[in-house]
């Protein structure tokens, strides 16, 4: 793979998308209103006026609220479709994650659509036999491979299609949105190869509405809103903008936003045992303290802090907050601040749970987040099983005689 440093692997200039939205819906009203379409119409912009420049070996996040045009840049980016103004230069080898189960074919098997989905990629089918068994054996799909991809789970079609993707060896991975159908191991697994090829110096522009992904992964953000963009620049500053409420529909507004916005990162998350110990592996019935420790970027004049422990399913366990749980607030935030959430007793049976931090700011909007930012483990009991502990007594009537 070869690039040019000094040349912009992407570069979109000028680009205006428009789509005509017709009223009539039916065949007998479009024929009835034939003369008349024009009353029956309406042009919607997706995007207006979009400039820029992408160098090579960056991550680029999009994102912005639903219908801002983010998927529609991606889609124009990745040439799926034409721009109705403007133009896109790309360079190098491209794949595409777009949309679930795009370029597969319902009734062909996952092995025939491996194929098929390597060929619209560009492989040959020398290169794709060569490929073949590394792609299935990342999406863990091999029971299924020669089985119909419409009796898939959205996730299977997700794993197969990004394991076809990656073996492209592409100089640019346009993603969007799709890794968050996968199951946490999975996407675990995406995003670890997402941070190989940021290594090897691919390009990856990424939509998503995880914004934590964005200041994890990405080196340069930028917000969408009714087609345009109004921020360009860092991911954290691009994130406050989002977490203030989809206020900013301009660049002026956007940076106003950035000026005096309250920042802040959760620098460390540990749980802890009854006696202060770090410790990842409890018991039921054990107190577990979640220690937290928070700094603020910029100066937060009042702050708050909440939690919530999931199983791996993604359900929710319990949660709290540090204002559902004390009267008086906890004043600025300034520099570092450690707090601690202390779960007594826990009544939950065994298995593998996840943290999630959120910090708020003086508006009550989230300034900062970390998901599954710690986990542990409860060890399994001989006393009885599932999500919830129970101390089930037991006792048996006499035998009969």
């Amino acid at each position: 793979m070869t690039t040019t440093a000094s040349v912009p692997i992407i570069r979109v200039q000028n680009v205006s998308k428009r789509f005509v939205i017709r009223k009539d819906k039916s065949i007998k009203e479009r024929i009835t209103n034939f003369r008349r379409g024009a009353r029956h119409r309406e042009d919607f912009w997706a995007l207006r006026d979009i400039d820029l420049e992408i160098e090579a070996g960056t991550t680029i996040g999009l994102i912005g609220p639903n219908g801002s045009g983010k998927s529609t840049l991606l889609k124009t980016i990745g040439g799926i479709l034409q721009p109705t103004e403007g133009r896109v230069q790309r360079r190098g080898q491209l794949a595409a994650l777009l949309e679930l189960g795009a370029g597969f074919h319902p009734d062909l098997t996952g092995r025939e659509n491996v194929y098929l989905n390597a060929s619209i990629l560009g492989l040959t089918r020398e290169q794709t036999d060569y490929h073949f068994d590394a792609i299935v054996d990342f999406s863990g799909i091999g029971d299924f491979i020669d089985t119909q991809v419409k009796f898939y789970s959205s996730g299977m079609y997700v794993r197969l299609a990004f394991a076809v993707a990656i073996h492209v060896d592409p100089d640019i991975l346009l993603v969007d949105e799709v890794l968050a159908v996968g199951d946490e191991a999975f996407q675990k697994k995406c995003l670890d190869k997402i941070r190989s090829f940021q290594e090897e110096g691919r390009t990856i522009v990424l939509v998503t509405h995880t914004l934590s992904q964005i200041t994890a992964l990405c080196n340069r953000a930028i917000v969408l809103a009714k087609g345009n963009v109004v921020f360009d620049g860092d991911p954290e500053d691009a994130v406050s903008i989002l977490r203030s409420g989809f206020a900013a529909t301009t660049p002026k507004e956007a940076a106003k936003i950035v000026e005096a916005g309250e920042r802040a990162e959760v620098r460390s998350v540990r749980t802890l045992d009854a006696d202060g110990n770090p410790c990842e592996a409890f018991e039921t019935g054990d107190d577990i303290t979640i220690e937290v420790e928070v700094e603020a970027i910029r100066p937060v004049a009042s702050w708050g802090v909440g939690l919530h422990v999931d199983n791996p399913f993604g359900q929710l366990v319990t949660g709290a907050t540090s204002g559902s749980l004390r009267q008086d607030p906890l004043g600025p935030l300034e520099g570092r601040r450690r707090v601690r959430f202390t779960l007594p007793q826990v009544p939950i049976g065994s298995g593998e749970y996840n943290v999630t931090i959120a910090v708020m700011g003086s508006e009550r909007q989230e300034i900062a987040r970390a998901n599954h930012a710690v986990q542990f483990r409860v060890r399994k009991n001989t006393r009885s099983w599932g999500p919830v502990f129970t101390d089930v007594s037991f006792e048996a009537d006499p035998a009969h005689q």
